[in-house]
């Protein structure tokens, strides 16, 4: 968070998301680019801005291009913004659109910029498969100079016994420890006595939540419908389950141990999508006549040990955001948390409520406080709507800023986990 000795704030004027969809289906064919400049489109629709308002776009990402790495770039290009948008794409982790929209918050604050859009997309659907060390060195030289007949029988010497040169999967492993997240995860959820009923019901809670919020219509404002390149159109979130239950749930096997807990059912799935924020100066809004939604007040990040608790971040970051403005969790009226496992949820919000993580973690002898079932994730989250990695902590932002503005409420608080062993939270309040 930056000093704010100059008085400017930044606020958040709207935001939109594409549909978020299971990976490999719908969006297939659209890559993280196509899906940014999909949900900026629709951002300049909903709010009417011109393409030559944008000063710059700050995007967040994971699953980057290798032609083209700076997303925010290609998708000010692709609009055809005016060519004087700077864009960016910063990437950290499942964070990446938040840290996209708390950059965005500080170049506001200094006075750098006036308008600026945030947020993220990804696509696992096209998730490059890379190949093998051994064959990229192997053949560099082959694809880098003039080869001769005898060049390619050494590379084929070199590459021999062929048992090791096929393309591996893809995992989603930490570097440092060679864990995989669910992994981690499992290991919270019996360090924290975590168990499978628990993490069901929070899961069927997240899915019936999210499904309220589409039958209520609190979801239209920020949904934009995406055309594919088929021609078909997406109007709708393709993971949300109102129909499921903990006995259906408690029929799934253990994904990630054979005697574990977290399930298919109560881990986020890999999902494709895009979301953005459109941030402005307070006095930049004032001056075109809108309305904002909510100022970005706080935010904080924070690592821990990845051989420990991977995801017990948001239980060290949200404190630190809290204490920037001198408030408690209990002056939250919403708690808004990234869901990659049930487990990892209900494992942070143990720790928020523990005297105990308190002193050893945190340096205070009171826990941080309980959080209220009734004001967390109130329609739904990552584990129901999806986890498209940069884009949700832009969708969390939109939904929170339509939330307060919608209900009067005063102040929501986000916090999510990250890999690398990484903790966000930001801290919003209603715009007068």
């Amino acid at each position: 968070m930056t000093d704010k000795k100059n008085g400017r704030r930044a606020v958040v004027i709207g935001g939109v998301r594409t549909p978020f969809v299971k990976a490999f289906t719908d969006f297939t064919k659209m890559d993280t680019i196509a899906l940014g400049v999909a949900a900026v489109a629709g951002l300049l629709k909903k709010t009417g801005l011109g393409h030559n308002d944008i000063e710059e776009i700050v995007w967040g990402g994971v699953i980057l291009p290798t032609t083209a790495p700076n997303v925010g770039r290609e998708i000010a290009l692709d609009l055809r913004l005016n060519p004087a948008c700077e864009g960016m794409t910063v990437t950290r982790a499942c964070a990446s659109g938040l840290q996209a929209i708390t950059i965005a918050a500080s170049a506001i604050e200094r006075g750098d910029v006036d308008v600026v859009v945030a947020g993220g997309s990804d696509s696992t659907s096209n998730a490059q498969i890379t190949l093998p060390q051994k064959v990229v060195h192997a053949i560099a030289p082959l694809a880098l100079g003039k080869p001769t007949p005898s060049d390619y029988i050494s590379v084929l010497s070199q590459l021999a016994p062929f048992s090791d040169v096929l393309p591996k999967q893809p995992k989603i492993a930490e570097r440092s420890t060679g864990e995989v997240m669910g992994e981690s995860a499992e290991r919270m959820a019996k360090r924290n006595e975590i168990s499978r009923q628990s993490q069901d019901e929070f899961a069927v809670r997240s899915h019936h939540r999210a499904a309220a919020a589409v039958a209520a219509g609190r979801f239209d404002a920020e949904v934009v419908p995406v055309q594919t390149p088929d021609g078909k159109w997406v109007h709708a979130d393709g993971l949300i389950r109102a129909d499921t239950s903990v006995e259906r749930l408690a029929k799934l096997r253990p994904v990630f141990a054979k005697d574990g807990t977290l399930t298919a059912g109560n881990s986020s799935s890999l999902t494709d999508g895009a979301a953005a924020v459109l941030l402005m100066s307070e006095e930049k809004a004032k001056s075109l006549g809108l309305r904002p939604l909510a100022a970005v007040t706080s935010w904080a990040y924070t690592g821990v040990d990845p051989a420990d608790q991977l995801l017990m971040g948001p239980a060290l970051a949200m404190p630190k955001a809290l204490a920037r403005l001198g408030l408690r969790l209990s002056d939250m009226d919403l708690v808004d948390m990234h869901e990659a496992f049930a487990a990892q949820v209900l494992s942070v919000i143990k720790m928020l409520g523990s005297s105990a993580f308190a002193k050893a973690r945190l340096g205070t002898d009171k826990a941080v406080g309980d959080v209220d079932p009734a004001l967390l994730n109130v329609h739904g989250g990552s584990l129901a709507l999806g986890h498209p990695f940069g884009a949700t902590g832009a969708r969390m932002v939109t939904t929170m800023a339509n939330e307060l503005a919608l209900t009067g409420k005063q102040r929501a608080i986000l916090g999510r986990c990250a890999a690398g062993g990484r903790g966000a939270a930001a801290v919003l309040e209603r715009a007068a």
